[in-house]
């Protein structure tokens, strides 16, 4: 069973935590995503599998979730955005529901839920950035215009660029992790390619990753 902590969070049970795929069973698409935040003012991209799949110009994986970013001070103005909708903040295996403003300060993810379902739809990332300029949460050293970092779709849909997608997915290298990178890598240009290294040797000295480019 769940169990309640003293700020307010639930920590889940691992009974949960192998339940919650099938609350994502209903998330949306990018195109689904990018209409809800038609014409906002704050830049925000998709993040992770999705985005690689966005670069390459077609699905070519289940996804059992969706996941874009934004500057974490822009939140409020996007919160604005999904009226009737619940925004809980999670990590570390637990979740506080329709988060407060220091639970928010405190982790990076926030899921949208639908209260009349409990499904999840949307993983919104809220991370470091000096106005215009976005900072890496893995080293805060990594700083790039958000111009620089957000690619977009024949279609308007913004992502972030594969070279930084890859460096996030470095840290654990999961089976499918390693999928993406093989299925990516030959799309990206050679300066892509460079700047992934490097961020590599950066982060994550000796990572396997960097022998492949």
């Amino acid at each position: 069973m769940s169990e309640q902590l003293p700020n307010g969070g639930i920590e889940l049970s691992p009974s949960e935590v192998d339940a919650l795929p099938a609350r994502w069973s209903s998330c949306w698409t990018p195109g689904e995503v990018a209409q809800q935040l038609a014409g906002i003012g704050t830049p925000w991209y998709v993040a992770a599998g999705w985005a690689l799949d966005l670069f390459r110009g077609r699905q070519t994986r289940i996804h059992g979730d969706i996941e874009i970013a934004i500057p974490a001070a822009s939140f409020p103005e996007v919160r604005h955005r999904f009226p009737g909708y619940v925004f809980d903040a999670a990590g570390g295996g637990r979740i506080w529901e329709d988060a407060a403003p220091e639970v928010l300060a405190a982790v990076h993810q926030t899921w949208l839920r639908e209260p009349a379902t409990g499904n999840y739809l949307l993983d919104v990332f809220r991370e470091p950035h000096d106005g215009d300029i976005w900072i890496c949460r893995r080293d805060e050293k990594i700083r790039l215009p958000y111009s620089d970092i957000i690619h977009h779709t024949q279609d308007g849909i913004p992502y972030l660029a594969p070279e930084l997608v890859l460096l996030f997915k470095a840290k654990h290298a999961r089976r499918k992790d390693q999928r993406d990178f093989d299925a990516t890598v030959p799309h990206m240009t050679r300066a892509q390619h460079e700047t992934l290294a490097e961020l590599l040797a950066r982060v994550h000295p000796g990572h396997p990753w960097l022998t492949e480019l």
